[in-house]
C-alpha cells in the first residue's frame, strides 16, 4: 500500500458524493471517518453484522457475497476505487445482508451512520445525490437479474469482458491495440464465474469454445481479444 495515503478530507472532497458539499460540511464528516488499511482477504464484515455506516473505497478492491444453504459462495458485486457500499442496509437499519471481503490491498474510507444522517438532515441536496448512488446501484443489479435469465453464459462473459473490464479504461487492465485489446482480468476466475452466475466449469468450457473459435487466448489472468468487434458479434 502506499505509504502516504490521502487524508479523509482530501478524499472526501474528490468524491462525486460529497463534492457539493461547503467545505465546513466536509470537515464535520471527516471528523468522525476513520481511513482503514485492510489487506488482500481480510473480512469487513460478515452477513448479519450490525451496519457501523457506508464504507468508500479509496483503493483497491472488495467482494460482496453470501454463501447459500448448499456452501456455495455467490459474489454480488465487486466494488472498484472510488464505489461505496453498504447504504442500504444502514438505511434500513438491519444488519448487513452479505459479507465483505477485500480482493486486493485497499485503503477503505467509513463514514459513521451518525455523521451520515446528521448531513442528511441538514442538506437535502445531499440526500439526493445518496439516493441517486443507490438508484444506480438498483438499476445495475436488475440489468444483472436480466442478464442472467435472458442471456446465455457466452453472451455474459463477453459484455463482462467488453463492458466491465474494457470499459473501466487503461488504468484498470484494458489496453486498446488496433481493434485487438489485451485484458488482465482484475480477479480470480473463481470469482468472475460466481459474479456472473456460472459454475468455474462452465466458464472454463466457454472461454475453451471462445478459444477455439480463435476469439480469444488465453495465457492465464491475460486474455487477448484478437478483434474487439468480431467477439461483440458473437454475443449478438
Amino acid at each position: 500500500m502506499p505509504a502516504n495515503p490521502p487524508s479523509a478530507d482530501a478524499f472526501i472532497a474528490s468524491l462525486p458524493l460529497f463534492r457539493e458539499l461547503s467545505e465546513e460540511q466536509r470537515a464535520r464528516i471527516a471528523a468522525g471517518t476513520r481511513l482503514l488499511r485492510v489487506a488482500r482477504g481480510e473480512t469487513l464484515f460478515h452477513r448479519g453484522d450490525p451496519v457501523a455506516g457506508t464504507y468508500i473505497v479509496c483503493y483497491g478492491r472488495v467482494k460482496l457475497s453470501f454463501v447459500s444453504p448448499t456452501g456455495v459462495e455467490k459474489v454480488i458485486e465487486i466494488i472498484e476505487q472510488g464505489q461505496s457500499f453498504g447504504e442500504a442496509v444502514m438505511f434500513l437499519d438491519v444488519p448487513h445482508v452479505v459479507t465483505a471481503q477485500t480482493l486486493a490491498d485497499s485503503l477503505l474510507l467509513l463514514v459513521p451512520k451518525e455523521i451520515l444522517f446528521e448531513n442528511i438532515d441538514r442538506e437535502p441536496g445531499f440526500a439526493r445525490r445518496m439516493l441517486a448512488g443507490l438508484s444506480r446501484r438498483l438499476h445495475q443489479l436488475v440489468a444483472d437479474v436480466e442478464a442472467y435469465s435472458t442471456r446465455s453464459g457466452t453472451e455474459r462473459l463477453i459484455g463482462y469482458l467488453l463492458h466491465d473490464c474494457v470499459g473501466a479504461g487503461a488504468d484498470d487492465g484494458a489496453v486498446e491495440r488496433k481493434g485487438s485489446i489485451d485484458i488482465e482480468l482484475p480477479v480470480a476466475k473463481g470469482v468472475i464465474a460466481s459474479r456472473l452466475n456460472l459454475t468455474q466449469e462452465h466458464l472454463s468450457r466457454i472461454l475453451h469454445d471462445l478459444s477455439a473459435l480463435e476469439l480469444i487466448e488465453v495465457h492465464g489472468r491475460r486474455i487477448h481479444v484478437r478483434d474487439v468487434e468480431r467477439l461483440r458479434r458473437h454475443a449478438r
